[in-house]
């Protein structure tokens, strides 16, 4: 089995990290292909930045020449799920649901902790698109921009525990998700000190991807994620 798991920033090094944690959750005979996009911004928080990272991400993943069976999209409340569930008849998982879903199977409420409060509103409204916003406890913010993430994680793994205690105590959580793929390998830190269940996106998704496609399950492709009309898109592969 072989899985691609798109950044949706162009920022290498959060790449391999996202890579690392895919690779611990991929089970044995599957194969981690982590792809960049070869446009877009460093790093997403914001709408704009996001809508341009979907079309990078889908014009990075129709680029790759390997057969596959799955595609994760590791940006969390990022927009492009619908769009590649439409190109590719084989399981898409976004980490902002995988992460979420999985909470919903280990309590009654979930909070996520995110990096910046901008992108706070983008989150709300994956989850509600995703039908899972009725148990989500809520969205808090490290107040940390991406790039800042792997670069101090003494910092991050603090700003992390007291934002998710904050969650738990005064939100009513009972199980956390890491907002963000730049927080990769972070979830056994925070679980220790918050002493409730911790999510992460991308092992999520992983594993939700690889069941999917052991079960021979994939997208519908009876309505709404139906294959594009044939048209002549001008432009179209961006990359080609």
């Amino acid at each position: 089995m072989r899985i691609v798991v798109a950044n949706v920033n162009t920022t290498e090094s959060i790449t391999e990290a996202i890579r690392g944690q895919a690779e611990k959750a991929a089970r044995p005979g599957t194969e981690i292909l982590a792809v960049t996009p070869s446009f877009g911004a460093p790093s997403v928080e914001g709408n704009f930045e996001s809508y341009l990272a979907a079309v990078a991400v889908m014009d990075r993943v129709t680029a790759v020449t390997e057969p596959f069976d799955a595609v994760v999209l590791a940006g969390f409340g990022e927009h492009g799920k619908e769009g590649l569930a439409e190109l590719f008849d084989v399981p898409v998982v976004d980490i902002t649901e995988a992460a979420a879903h999985l909470a919903c199977l280990l309590g009654r409420r979930y909070s996520v902790v995110t990096s910046l409060r901008r992108t706070t509103g983008q989150i709300h409204d994956r989850l509600r698109l995703a039908g899972l916003d009725s148990h989500c406890a809520s969205v808090r913010a490290t107040g940390m921009p991406v790039l800042d993430l792997e670069g101090d994680l003494e910092r991050t793994g603090a700003r992390l525990v007291e934002e998710a205690e904050h969650a738990v105590e005064s939100d009513g959580a009972e199980v956390i998700c890491l907002g963000c793929a730049g927080m990769a390998g972070l979830a056994e830190h925070v679980q220790d000190r918050a002493g409730v269940p911790v999510v992460d996106g991308v092992p999520a998704a992983i594993g939700l991807a690889q069941t999917l496609v052991e079960q021979g399950l994939s997208t519908s492709k009876a309505g709404s994620w139906a294959s594009p009309l044939p048209k002549d898109i001008t432009g179209w592969p961006i990359g080609g």
